[in-house]
């Protein structure tokens, strides 16, 4: 008789009581029984020993069935598929007989590693073995197809099962939502209780999933009932889908309700599901109390609780508590996690008075850098005007031989456009169309853009007619396009086309017109647009749209008119608006109104220096020296520097900025004499014009 402390499996839940209880079967001389074995086998699997399990089973003189199942089973959750696969493969050679756990153990293998050629060898296998009736067979098979979004096999499987369980129903019930197919979903939960089948948090997890929106708050409020007539609601997987299902529907209240009643049951995917929760719904300072309360609570947080956390800290506003959170990261040693780095990237590129040396540092620090970190950097720095550093950084991404994707291109093609660079902007078109992203909407946005701002706009024309032209985006660009090259008829010809061709139009769409008609004085036209855009095309006006009215207006010299549209404005007027009035008030010469925008101005953005130097220039134009003078002294009092306007040049693919007296440039001497030079025949060729003196006689008079 074997002693009862080695029969029993579920007590040897640690490894020194599973290697001191394999010491006293040897011991005892019983290592040879099969089930002892078999039982410290798996036990060994379980405790992540997968070498030892084997050592043991090689040493087995005598295996059956369950010897091999475990074997499988510590192969598959190891996740070791292809071992797990040699060894079914000499399991069926020597002749063992399978079983409803060796397809099942089998199968969740080929899910979650395997391809489609595995699991149709091991379908086969289950009709030639005759276990579709077999319930553990079926289930695993039919989890199969669900997990793979092969729905209409799993349904056919689930069809043709005399034997139906609760991982069957649930299994076919996660396929569905994989696909969103809420009515389905619905049908087969009815379907269990209907036959009598046990829901459990498997059943109501992904049904959860699917609610997510306002309109299902009702079915939402039913199905928690269910939850609590069944007993469900502390499960963990339902608590958390539920915070999930409340807050995108609307209700975040609720979700409050459900976190706060699950005290004592919650786990860290509870707490990111509420954090998430509240940051989703712009609860900012509730989701930063309650992840304080994370740190005091000393949870082992993971990279999504500091990521989420941190990817809500964009702007200045914020920009000190990402610091804190920063300081945080760094103390746990958390800095080489990448989505905690691609995080704290954004959230200083997003800020406009961090310090790019942050942005850099960490960027080069970090050890693996992934698609969102190539990409968070160039979007940022080419939305930050740092073009030459983008251009720099995505030379590098390429000699490194990383993987471009659409945004890295439509953030570099964006630079391109901003240093109006036509022969690197052409090479990197080359890469574009070598990747197959010539088509992608935003690529094709950028190549417009790219294009348009070179002066080029036929090859915008090329790059339109390439893209799936489906969206309003690359319409838009190649609008804007003809717009700011002065054809705004042609733009306008092409707003009603897409008009025509039912795209879907936005706030963007109706800039981009209005551009057009200001760039050729069509005041009421544009007018129209504004007025008819909610009405007419069920677009919601913005401020960029009655920023281009103003602007609109401003050109055609009706300032008045301007003023009025700001006071009809359904929102306070940002700084956007004011800044094109100042403009308009500028180009027809209406200094009284300009100092009342100006100071409009000055106090939402008191660090701008555009404003002052606008206004000193309406006051030296007038020569009104006092009024030009108090301006000045203004800016010295408040701290505020004219940045100087900076100019490029490209030249063999690199790109050189410079401004006036600039003496950085490595190659300035040479510079300076050849501009030099070149000023001095200006002048020659000049003089030589007004006196009719042919210019190499001029040169000779000069000693040439």
């Amino acid at each position: 008789m074997r002693p009862p402390y080695l029969l029993n499996e579920t007590k040897l839940t640690s490894l020194s009581k599973v290697a001191a209880t394999h010491c006293e079967a040897i011991k005892l001389s019983l290592i040879t029984d099969t089930y002892i074995s078999n039982n410290l086998i798996n036990s060994y699997t379980k405790c992540k020993e997968l070498n030892t399990a084997l050592n043991l089973f090689d040493e087995m003189p005598h295996r059956d069935t369950a010897s091999w199942n475990t074997i499988i089973t510590g192969h598959v959750n190891s996740g070791n598929f292809l071992h797990a696969w040699e060894v079914l493969k000499s399991m069926k050679s020597l002749g063992f007989l399978f079983d409803g756990y060796t397809f099942g153990s089998m199968l969740k293998g080929i899910a979650i590693s395997g391809g489609v050629v595995y699991g149709q060898q091991v379908h086969s296998d289950v009709i030639k073995m005759g276990f579709c009736d077999n319930v553990y067979a079926a289930s695993a098979l039919l989890d199969m197809y669900a997990k793979w979004s092969n729905v209409e096999d799993a349904a056919r499987v689930f069809k043709y099962m005399n034997e139906r369980n609760t991982v069957s129903w649930n299994a076919l019930i996660a396929g569905y939502a994989e696909t969103g197919n809420y009515l389905r979903c619905i049908e087969l939960f009815m379907g269990m209780e209907r036959e009598g089948v046990r829901v459990d948090d498997g059943t109501f997890a992904p049904l959860l999933t699917l609610l997510d929106d306002v309109e299902f708050y009702d079915i939402l409020r039913q199905i928690h009932g269910r939850i609590m007539k069944g007993g469900l609601e502390y499960e963990n997987t339902v608590v958390n889908a539920m915070i999930t299902a409340y807050s995108e529907s609307g209700c975040i209240e609720d979700s409050k309700r459900v976190f706060y009643s699950a005290e004592g049951y919650r786990d860290l995917v509870t707490w990111n599901s509420m954090l998430a929760a509240y940051l989703g719904r712009d609860m900012v300072e509730c989701g930063y109390d309650l992840f304080l309360e994370m740190v005091r609570q000393r949870l082992e947080l993971d990279t999504y609780s500091y990521s989420n956390i941190i990817s809500s800290c964009f702007g200045d506003a914020q920009l000190n508590q990402g610091k804190s959170l920063h300081s945080l990261v760094v103390k746990r040693g958390l800095e080489q996690l990448t989505p905690v780095s691609n995080a704290l990237l954004s959230m200083y590129l997003k800020s406009s008075s961090s310090s790019m040396e942050d942005v850099f540092k960490i960027f080069e620090q970090l050890y693996v850098k992934d698609f969102v970190s190539w990409n968070t950097i160039l979007t940022g720095l080419s939305q930050k005007g740092l073009s030459e550093d983008a251009l720099r950084l995505f030379r590098h991404m390429h000699i490194d031989y990383t993987v471009i994707d659409q945004y890295a291109f439509a953030a570099v093609l964006r630079s391109c456009s901003d240093l109006a660079t036509l022969r690197l902007g052409q090479q990197i078109h080359v890469l574009v169309v070598k990747s197959g992203f010539e088509i992608n909407e935003y690529v094709a946005s950028a190549l417009i853009f790219m294009y348009s701002k070179c002066g080029i706009i036929e090859d915008s024309w090329i790059s339109f007619e390439a893209s799936k032209k489906e969206s309003s985006v690359t319409w838009n660009s190649i609008i804007f396009a003809y717009a700011q090259h002065g054809q705004g008829k042609i733009a306008l010809d092409l707003f009603y086309l897409m008009k025509d061709g039912h795209v879907k139009m936005d706030h963007i769409t109706f800039v981009a017109a209005l551009t057009a008609c200001s760039h050729i004085g069509l005041v009421e036209e544009g007018l129209k647009f504004l007025k008819s855009m909610e009405l007419g095309y069920g677009v919601q006006p913005r401020m960029e749209n009655y920023a281009c009215a103003i602007d609109l207006l401003g050109r055609a010299g009706r300032l008045l008119e301007a003023k009025e549209l700001i006071k009809e404005m359904p929102f306070e007027p940002d700084s956007m608006v004011w800044k094109t009035l100042l403009g308009a008030c500028r180009a027809c010469g209406d200094i009284d109104l300009a100092t009342r925008v100006a100071s409009h101005l000055l106090e939402l953005e008191p660090g701008e220096h555009c404003t002052y130097v606008l206004l000193s220039d309406m006051y030296g134009n007038l020569k009104r020296w006092d009024e030009k003078a108090s301006v000045k002294r203004l800016m010295r009092e408040k701290g505020v520097k004219k940045v100087p306007g900076r100019s490029w040049i490209e030249l063999q693919n690199d790109v050189h900025a410079f401004n006036a007296q600039d003496y950085s440039h490595p190659n300035c001497q040479e510079i300076y004499r050849t501009l030099e030079e070149l000023t001095y025949e200006i002048k020659i060729s000049e003089k030589a014009s007004m006196l009719h003196v042919p210019l190499d006689e001029m040169d000779l008079a000069n000693g040439y």
